[in-house]
């Protein structure tokens, strides 16, 4: 498959679940792809697997590494979005330093990502800005409202580029994956089974129960959905948060 031959995207946070997948994804189908993320390690195992995929160590919520990271990479079409995290806590016991991290990696990473893509897009007819949100951009769950925060904000963040950028040849779009088996996931069971008493089979259980599917998004599967907003037939998609989440709703 080479329909997306001669393109060069970035990726960040590609060094492990959806990130990585997303970025394996390009690769395959042709494009130069450049992933990045705070450790070294997972990226290099990553960009193994691909002779299309190289790695590169950059923190996005910080402005001059994100500035210094597109410089390295050189001319880019498409931009993932991708790096994010998540920590849970009542509302009630969300502290103000629990609330920066949120908006720091997910909103604010996600802008400075963003912003730099379109300013190498810009003057170009053709070019795709992804976003991967979250379900949780789209609705609440209980004990993340600093992370639903985020997220609704990066949803927020897409509409409004998508509307300027619309008509240039370049769309905005953000996926919104449901819960997904990623190492993100593993972390959500973990302090589920260390709150609540539950086994892990038990956390995983409830958790893959609030999907229609009655199990867990894998990430090929949001991969598959970055390759088709890159591959022919999407340029009048623009403006719009995809769920990939098994028809789950608000």
């Amino acid at each position: 498959m080479s329909a997306l031959r001669g393109r060069h995207a970035l990726v960040t946070g590609g060094g492990t679940g959806v990130g990585a997948a997303i970025a394996l994804a390009l690769a395959g189908a042709g494009a130069t792809v450049t992933i990045c993320g705070r450790r070294a390690e997972p990226l290099a195992a990553t960009a193994a697997r691909s002779a299309n995929v190289r790695a590169q160590v950059a923190d996005i919520t910080d402005e001059a590494q994100v500035r210094a990271l597109f410089e390295a990479a050189g001319p880019t079409d498409i931009v993932v979005a991708n790096a994010g995290a998540a920590e849970s806590a009542p509302l009630a016991s969300t502290g103000v330093d629990l609330w920066q991290r949120m908006l720091a990696v997910n909103l604010t990473g996600s802008f400075l990502t963003l912003q730099a893509g379109l300013r190498q897009l810009q003057g170009r007819d053709w070019g795709r800005l992804i976003p991967v949100a979250s379900s949780a951009g789209l609705k609440g769950y209980r004990y993340v409202a600093a992370y639903c925060a985020a997220k609704h904000g990066v949803i927020g963040l897409m509409r409004a580029l998508a509307l300027e950028t619309a008509g240039s040849g370049v769309t905005v779009n953000a996926l919104c994956p449901g819960f997904t088996e990623t190492p993100l996931l593993d972390a959500s069971v973990a302090t589920i089974v260390r709150k609540t008493g539950k086994s892990q089979a038990e956390a995983r259980a409830a958790l893959a129960a609030s999907s229609p599917l009655g199990r867990f998004v894998r990430p090929e599967e949001v991969a598959a959905a970055a390759l088709w907003l890159c591959g022919p037939g999407s340029d009048a998609v623009t403006g719009q948060a995809i769920g990939v989440n098994g028809g789950e709703t608000a």
